[in-house]
């Protein structure tokens, strides 16, 4: 049995040096970032230390941790020929990762080519990321139905994550994470429900960041007309930059089985106490039992 968190991001050589060679956003200034819309940002080499990282991992008692690319700086929305030297990149060093390590794939969402991104998957990847703003309505499920009926083929699951959040000078530091990915995440739940699942009636999915808290608005939805939707096996919801609150109040909503770890580390922490306050039962559901089904759909 395999403590997992399903939610890290960890940048290898190969994409540090991929985006060094770029000269247009996003890319790498040594370690300072570029990206349209944003300030630079200035990335702490030792976040991204592949040794250090493990350490970390052993410290927290994780078997396996699930790396992804970051979708907010945006090389998913990229033409495909700029964004296949990156996603060239992020996917041969995140296949390279030694234990504990091992990763999400990612695809073009502007050009899709769902043949490529098979020949992606097949180095083992767990699943596919995908940006929530590209799942954020009907015409984003159209668009990216190949990749999620490759999924449903292959029996491995989605991980939905914020996109690029283009901001202001004027915005607080905090305002990207609280607001546009929040609302990003709002949105993909529901379009999710609406239509993703009618779609892909086999597709396991997860939303990153307790799909901002969208389900929490069920009483709401239900007032509108819409109808609550009950028991969906192949839902979950990870729990990164959450606490002990919304956990719960998650769990109320969906259930102890739809939670799984996730802690967006370095941007975030794991949690100190893995059951959020709810005892050793939910700390097992949340990072063994419910990251199994998530991932391999075996209970």
């Amino acid at each position: 049995m395999t403590n997992v968190d399903v939610h890290q991001h960890l940048w290898t050589p190969s994409l540090v040096t991929a985006l060094r060679a770029r000269r247009e956003p996003p890319y790498l200034d040594g370690w300072t970032l570029f990206l349209d819309g944003e300030p630079p940002f200035e990335i702490p080499p030792a976040d991204h230390d592949i040794a250090r990282r493990a350490e970390l991992a052993a410290a927290d008692g994780l078997g396996r941790v699930l790396i992804s690319l970051s979708a907010p700086i945006g090389v998913e929305w990229l033409p495909e020929a700029e964004a296949r030297p990156l996603l060239d990149a992020y996917h041969d060093g995140a296949a390279a990762l030694p234990e504990p390590f091992g990763a999400w794939a990612a695809a073009c969402v502007r050009d899709i080519d769902a043949d490529t991104t098979a020949k992606d998957l097949d180095p083992g990847f767990a699943g596919l990321q995908l940006p929530a703003n590209s799942l954020a309505d009907a015409a984003g499920y159209a668009r990216c139905a190949p990749l999620l009926d490759l999924l449903e083929e292959r029996d491995l699951p989605l991980f939905v994550h914020p996109g690029p959040a283009v901001g202001s000078s004027a915005d607080p530091v905090w305002w990207p994470a609280m607001v546009p990915y929040v609302q990003q995440m709002h949105a993909s739940w529901y379009a999710f429900r609406a239509f993703g699942r009618p779609r892909h009636p086999r597709l396991r999915v997860c939303f990153a960041l307790l799909a901002g808290l969208a389900p929490l608005h069920g009483e709401r939805l239900s007032a509108r007309g819409g109808q609550q939707q009950e028991g969906d096996q192949g839902v979950f919801v990870e729990t990164s930059s959450y606490g002990p609150t919304a956990v719960d109040a998650i769990v109320r909503a969906l259930g102890v089985d739809a939670v799984v770890q996730g802690s967006d580390r370095p941007y975030a922490e794991p949690p100190r106490h893995p059951g959020y306050g709810l005892g050793g039962a939910a700390a097992y559901a949340f990072r063994i039992a419910n990251p199994r089904r998530l991932l391999t759909g075996q209970g």
